[in-house]
Parts: structure tokens; sequence; C-alpha cells
């Protein structure tokens, strides 16, 4: 039993662990999140299991505005298995660098860092996943590499394992 606990409590440690977003301060170009998500984007990515097998792939079109320190990214996926979904978020810019946002299936409220070019984007999704939801812990990493193109790499987890990720890659239109 105490082996199980030993276990528990070093993925736990395991899931705290990581690199601050601070540590991207300096990189360039420096991501505004007003700026990059206005107007309309495509994405393309694709999620992947723990084993690194491609379950999933999509096509994604973001519609995105913003009124004053409140933005709305309405996101319309197609997925390679011909299913479509949609997302809506409301991000609110909380501070320097510091973001919230909400979206419907979105368990409480997303917490976003920013720092030079990078932003971390922590939140639970509420996934339907063969008839019943499960909630699942999002770490949500994107990269502005130009002006138009920006990189997103997201680890799914349950209880501190992890799912799998998702790839994705931005393009301003």
């Amino acid at each position: 039993m105490k082996t199980l606990y030993a276990l528990a409590f070093a993925l736990g440690l395991a899931g705290c662990a990581g690199v601050p977003v601070e540590k991207y301060r300096a990189e360039q170009p420096k991501l505004d999140l007003a700026r990059y998500f206005n107007g309309t984007l495509d994405g393309w990515g694709m999620f992947q299991d723990r084993s690194g097998e491609v379950v999933k792939r999509f096509h994604v079109v973001i519609e995105a505005s913003w009124q004053g320190d409140t933005g709305t990214l309405d996101e319309k996926f197609a997925w390679s298995d011909g299913s479509t979904s949609r997302r809506v978020w409301t991000i609110v810019r909380e501070g320097e660098g510091r973001y919230s946002g909400r979206a419907d299936d979105v368990i409480g409220s997303a917490v976003g860092e920013a720092a030079g070019n990078a932003l971390r984007w922590r939140y639970v999704l509420a996934l339907p996943v063969d008839g019943r939801t499960w909630q699942v812990d999002f770490d949500d990493w994107m990269f502005l590499m130009d002006e138009q193109v920006m990189l997103n790499r997201s680890v799914m987890s349950k209880w501190g394992l992890r799912l799998g990720e998702v790839t994705l890659s931005f393009r301003k239109r």
C-alpha cells in the first residue's frame, strides 16, 4: 500500500513540474493575444493518444474579435471522421500577461499566462467519449512564430496521467 501512495505522490509532483512561462519573456515576436487573435484564423491539428498514434485530425476556422479587454474566439472544427463541433471562448485580459477564459465545455475558468512569444493556457474540458463525459485537464502551450503563424501543443491528462497530446498550427488570413 505504501508503494501505491508513493507512486501517486510522485505522479502528482510530476504533473506540477514544468517550464515557467517567464522563461520566454525575452523571446520575439512578443505575443499580444488581442492582436493575433483578431480576424479569421485557420488551424490544422491532430490528437495523438499516449502511445503516439494519431487518433483524429482536424481543421478549425476561428473568427476572433475584441472589445477592450474582452475577446471572443468562435471556433468551428471539421474532424477527419466527418463530424463537426464548435467552441466559443470568451477571454478576458486580467492584467499584464494574465488572462481568464470561459467556454460551454470548459469546467470553471481557464487560466492563462503570457510572456514574450508564449502563452500557457490551463483548463478542465468536459470531453464526450463513448457516450460518457470525462473531465480532462489541458496544459496548453502556444508559441508565436511570426505575425501569421502560431504553434500550439497541449497535453491532456486525467488524475495526473497523460492521456495524449494535441498538436496544432494556426495561420492568420
